[in-house]
């Protein structure tokens, strides 16, 4: 008797069983439910209860669902997940699975650099895999006052991609600000819209290294010429070329065609482009013609709207205090909102407990320094201020009398020293000056230092003022 495909999925859970552990199959495979068998497709799709739990089965357990699969259901068969993103609202969507074992048989995606002749090398405007995240999109960008004009810029120009106001788009913030979610945003949102558009999403490292490849096998015209076919470029992390001036040349005459063109680019940094010490000069001045945008840290508000909109998309309850002690601790970043938030979640599942905040500070204490808070300019400030006995107003203020651009220039050189915010950054908040004044400042309390022993004792006291406040 033939089984019907609900059997069959029967029995392949059965030949996982049998190569997992009981927790594993407990914890990762029980609560997968089948929906349906398509013979004319050759697809299943089976609804996983969260993406942390589809995530997990692709990252750990997709060659064994591949083999098992195939065994029953036939050499051809695809997987899909039906992920529920929101249960309070009831919405999902369909991820197909990327099995390991087609990936070998399939050939590379077209911007790939580990092949000596790709799809790189071909200037036909052929489909291309663009690369980008599709989990990454603006729905789940949550807007507040930190990313509020980045926001809303990126939206409409994924919204008019050929449009040349705001190209090129920089964007530029710390570490986990969300600069890299915005830009894929961005290009998720032009090929939903402009599907016929050719968009691509390349680190600035992994351009580099296909870069390297192009000039040692001689196929340097047939990687430009492929770049140059692109309607939307957008390439991350652009501070990791200072030390390449060949592949910033290249990357030159790469963009100069596309603004010429009328392409869109977007372009990623974790400085401004003014603080780019050995960038070509000619490139700095084109990514200062479009338009800059500065990704600030979440405040703590934005925090907590970041956790409530994960934590309703996963499918977890966490109580309110719970929610406040990660958004209070996670310093600012939206990696580390979403790191807290996965370990909860995997150690919830696993160990079968409710989330409380015993369970979160135990978490916490493993991916956030809770005792090593980031000292703000505003700290620093106010303990400068506190030493030369002036007010904020003042140090903040145009007044040029001594005490003052003393106090204004220890400021900006504890500032460079002890955060990670740029130097144009921290003239803003110090004075309102430009990065040049900021640079100059430091380097005058550094000269200083060198031969005065009680400005030294000076500088060693406020910032054991900073320890205490710690």
């Amino acid at each position: 008797m033939k089984l019907t495909s609900a059997q069959l999925w029967e029995q392949s859970l059965k030949l996982i069983k049998g190569n997992v552990t009981e927790q594993q199959y407990k914890t990762w495979f029980e609560p997968i439910v089948f929906e349906s068998y398509s013979p004319a497709t050759m697809t299943i799709v089976v609804r996983v209860p969260s993406p942390f739990v589809y995530e997990y089965l692709e990252e750990n357990f997709v060659d064994l669902i591949g083999k098992v699969l195939k065994k029953n259901f036939g050499s051809s068969v695809k997987l899909a997940y039906r992920i529920i993103t929101d249960k309070t609202n009831d919405v999902d969507m369909v991820v197909e699975s990327e099995n390991s074992e087609d990936k070998v048989e399939k050939p590379q995606p077209q911007n790939r650099a580990n092949q000596p002749y790709s799809a790189l090398d071909s200037a036909q405007h052929q489909k291309i895999d663009p690369q980008l995240n599709p989990m990454q999109t603006f729905d789940n960008f949550i807007e507040g006052n930190s990313n509020k004009l980045p926001r809303a810029v990126g939206l409409s120009i994924a919204q008019n991609p050929s449009s040349t106001q705001f190209n090129p788009m920089f964007v530029f913030g710390p570490s986990g600000c969300g600069k890299t979610h915005l830009i894929n945003a961005i290009g998720m949102k032009v090929r939903k819209l402009f599907p016929q558009k050719r968009v691509l999403y390349v680190s600035a490292r992994l351009f580099q290294v296909q870069y390297t490849n192009a000039v040692r096998f001689n196929t340097l015209n047939d990687f430009i010429n492929f770049y140059q076919t692109i309607d939307v470029l957008i390439v991350d992390d652009i501070q990791e070329w200072l030390t390449a001036p060949r592949t910033q040349d290249t990357f030159f005459h790469i963009f100069d065609h596309l603004f010429r063109t009328g392409k869109r680019i977007v372009l990623a940094c974790d400085r401004p482009p003014v603080d780019l010490q050995g960038m070509n000069e000619r490139l700095v001045t084109r990514f200062c013609c479009g338009l800059i945008a500065e990704l600030e840290r979440p405040n703590r508000q934005l925090c907590i709207d970041i956790l409530h909109h994960k934590i309703q998309k996963d499918g977890l309850h966490i109580p309110d205090d719970v929610v406040n002690f990660i958004a209070e601790n996670a310093s600012g970043s939206v990696r580390d909102l979403e790191g807290v938030v996965n370990s909860l979640m995997a150690y919830s599942v696993v160990y079968n407990r409710p989330v409380d905040m015993v369970l979160a500070e135990n978490v916490i204490k493993r991916a956030v320094k809770i005792d090593d808070q980031p000292l703000t300019v505003d700290d620093i400030v106010e303990k400068v201020c506190s030493h030369f006995h002036v007010s904020p107003e003042e140090v903040n203020g145009k007044c040029r009398k001594r005490n003052l651009v003393e106090a204004r220039q220890v400021s900006m050189y504890l500032a460079q020293k002890h955060t990670k915010l740029t130097a144009s950054r921290i003239g803003k908040l110090v004075a309102g000056r430009d990065h040049s004044t900021v640079i100059h400042s430091c380097e005058k309390v550094e000269e200083r230092l060198k031969m005065d022993d009680a400005f030294c004792q000076v500088i060693t006291k406020i910032e054991n003022s900073f320890k205490l406040k710690k």
